[in-house]
């Protein structure tokens, strides 16, 4: 995982989640109408569905990122555990 340069990593998480935002936007505003739910607050439609479509990119990103996260081997998470053990053994020593 350590071979993957960082920008292929983050765009893998936010070009899914992206797709995944639309359709959940098209989704929830098809059976439910923003405007309603939400009439009690001054904002536009276009705002109501910008924001939906945001919540939903930034749920599907975490939820990606958590897929990321629990991909790894059980062995590279270890091994950085056990890295960072030595560095802070290293540290408390000086």
């Amino acid at each position: 995982m350590d071979s993957i340069p960082l920008i292929q990593r983050v765009v893998a998480i936010l070009w899914p989640s992206f797709i995944t935002a639309g359709i959940a936007t098209i989704l929830f505003t098809t059976a439910f109408d923003p405007a309603v739910i939400f009439v009690e607050y001054d904002i536009s439609r276009i705002g109501l569905y910008s924001i939906c479509f945001f919540l939903f990119w930034c749920f599907g990103a975490i939820t990606a990122t958590t897929t990321c996260y629990f991909l790894k081997p059980c062995s590279a998470i270890n091994k950085a555990r056990a890295e960072q053990a030595q560095a802070a053994a290293a540290n408390s020593d000086n």
